[in-house]
Order: structure tokens, then sequence, then C-alpha cells
């Protein structure tokens, strides 16, 4: 269905693709949309990610969800219309839309650039409840509303379905990698060569760092050096934990399944960081001495600040960096969740949100 939008009083109903409950297939369906306020901008979605967490959500891996339940947070599209006092966007420009649309603002990490870490918590893009406390709903959708302050720009240099996974895969992983000051003379490691792993691995590679993709086989080798790897290693191999001991500055987890933390952590340098951006939904044991020994740091990290956000795009447009993807029509979105289940895609599934 196409928008039709008034920007007053008229709440507008959109074309989406939903789970009507929890680990039921997503279906077609329409969702409302709320009147354009005077800071919002309307965007015609032309790309939406299919990430991970989707299907975390939508099968309440996480916990429960609100159902039903429209996931998708790496948008891209076009601004429709601007509300009244929209300063930094204008009708035409080329938009993204990451994991959250507002926080309270008002915080000290909000007011600091870190409204990912909201101290009262920040909106989810789905399965969540605005402040007008009406469930979120994602980016499988045709349209969406949203406030300005939690828009950023999509540089002329990226091509908008390329650019739709880094409001997630890429500002995920450009986070910790330059918080951890990833660059000329340090060694990055990566774990997992997936939606995050691949950019990951060029992100710190177009850094200036010496790059080794860590991954259960060698299967994907070829891809990883062609990415940016400078070094590929299988971790199914037990020489791998002995060859690489004391190796790395910054090791950064993207897999959703727990590791054994001891092992990795015996691969870093002394005062190295083992950084987690991918979140299994069992718990992980550790033994505190593989911290304690080497004075190493275990961390994690979620997505980023809105301004960091439009940082990460601007670099990964002065470097060409977009995601590989597969573009899919909205009707083999169960089929691709099953594929990313499975690791049969390199490297993101897109959906071309015109077949919703």
């Amino acid at each position: 269905m196409t928008a039709q939008t008034n920007t007053t009083t008229t709440t507008t109903t959109v074309s989406a693709y939903a789970a009507p409950s929890a680990k039921a297939p997503l279906e077609r369906t329409t969702v409302p949309r709320r009147p354009v306020g005077e800071s919002d901008v309307l965007i015609d979605i032309k790309y939406a990610g299919i990430c991970h967490s989707d299907i975390h959500q939508a099968r309440d891996g996480w916990g429960e969800g609100i159902f039903p339940m429209v996931p998708g947070h790496e948008i891209a599209g076009v601004v429709t219309e601007v509300g009244s006092a929209v300063t930094k966007f204008a009708v035409g420009d080329r938009v993204g839309v990451g994991c959250m649309v507002d926080s309270c603002r008002e915080c000290e990490n909000c007011k600091a650039g870190l409204e990912q870490y909201c101290l009262k918590g920040n909106v989810p893009t789905y399965n969540g409840l605005g402040k007008d406390g009406e469930p979120t709903y994602g980016g499988y959708s045709t349209h969406v509303v949203v406030d300005e302050a939690f828009t950023v720009r999509i540089p002329d240099g990226l091509s908008l379905d390329v650019a739709a996974p880094l409001l997630c895969a890429g500002i995920t992983t450009y986070s910790p990698l330059h918080r951890w000051q990833a660059g000329p003379g340090k060694k990055v490691a990566v774990v997992g060569l997936g939606g995050l792993g691949h950019m990951a691995v060029k992100i710190a590679h177009a850094m200036g760092a010496e790059v080794t993709v860590l991954s259960q086989s060698l299967r994907k080798k070829d891809d990883g050096l062609r990415l940016g790897a400078d070094h590929y290693y299988a971790t199914s191999d037990e020489a791998t934990f002995e060859q690489l001991a004391g190796t790395f500055d910054v090791i950064l987890s993207t897999v959703s399944a727990p590791l054994p933390l001891d092992k990795y952590l015996g691969l870093l340098r002394s005062e190295g960081a083992f950084v987690n951006v991918g979140a299994p939904e069992e718990p992980v044991s550790l033994n505190l001495f593989s911290v304690i020994g080497g004075g190493k740091t275990l961390a994690g990290s979620m997505i980023g600040g809105i301004q960091e956000t439009q940082e990460m795009l601007d670099f990964c447009a002065e470097h060409g960096l977009g995601s590989e993807i597969e573009l899919i029509d909205a009707d083999q979105i169960n089929e691709a969740y099953e594929r990313v289940l499975t690791s049969d895609v390199r490297y993101r599934f897109v959906i071309d949100t015109a077949t919703i």
C-alpha cells in the first residue's frame, strides 16, 4: 500500500511483513505509522537488511517479544516529507535508520552521544514501545516515520542496497574498533565471518590494522582474504590456539554462539581486549584468571550513538565499503531466516521493499 500522509491528525497504514506470534512465519500485513510531526521525516524505505537479531527477537530468543512484530533495523530510503521544524533533511535526501528511533535525550549518556546506552532505555526501531506507548514497527515495510534526530544521511558514495546493513552491522563493528583504536601497528582478530564479521574485516583493514579471521573452518578463507584479512585460521584446529597465543591487541567476537572464552582470551597480548558484539542466547562461563593474568579486558559493545553512526557511514563512503549482499524479494524472508541459521548467506540478505 502506498503511504498517504497527513501531517496533522491522520495515522497512515502501510504494507509490511510481520511475525504474528513468536516463532511463526512472517506474513504480509499492514501496520500503522504515526502522522508526520514537526520534527519527523517520512521515509520511503527502499531496502531493509536482515540481521540475525531479527531472528532472535521474532522467535523470542532474547525474551518475550511484542507481537505482531515487524523486524528490521537496517533501513535505507529516501525522505518524502519533512515536518515543519526539520532542519537536517529535505525531501529527496538519502537517509538511514538503525537500531533505535528515540531516547530520553536528557541523561548523561544521551548528552555524551551514547544514546544506545540511554539510562532510561532507548526506543528500539521495532519490538519496543515509543514514548506514546504504541509499539514500534521496523523496516520490513514500505514507509516509516522517524524523528530527524535519529535519522542519518547516507553519503552519495554508497548505494542504498549495500548501505542498509551498515545501519547495524557497520556501526556494531565500527564502534568497538574505533574505541579500541584499531589502526596501524595493531593486530586485530575477527571471530566469525558472517554479516557482522565481514564488515569488521573491511573496516579494520581500512583503519590500517593487521587483520586475522578466526572461523570454525577454512571454508570462507578466500572471501576473508579478498575482504581485507591478512591471515585466516580455523578454530576447529587446536593448533590455532597454540600458534596464536599472545598475538592480538583486540579480538572482536561477532558470533551468536557461546565460545570457550578462556581459550580465546589466551590469544590476547597483555592488556589486550576481547570485545563481544555477538549476543548468544545462552550464558557463558569464564575462569577469571584468564583476564587477571595479563591484565586483559573482557568487554561488550552495542551499536553506536547517532553521531558515531554518521561518522561510520562517512568513513565507509570514503573507503568504498558497502556490505556484501544478496538481494531478495519479501516473499523470501522466511527462507532467508532459515539460511541465516545455517550460515548460508554471503553476507547479508537485503529485502527489496518494493516487493512488499
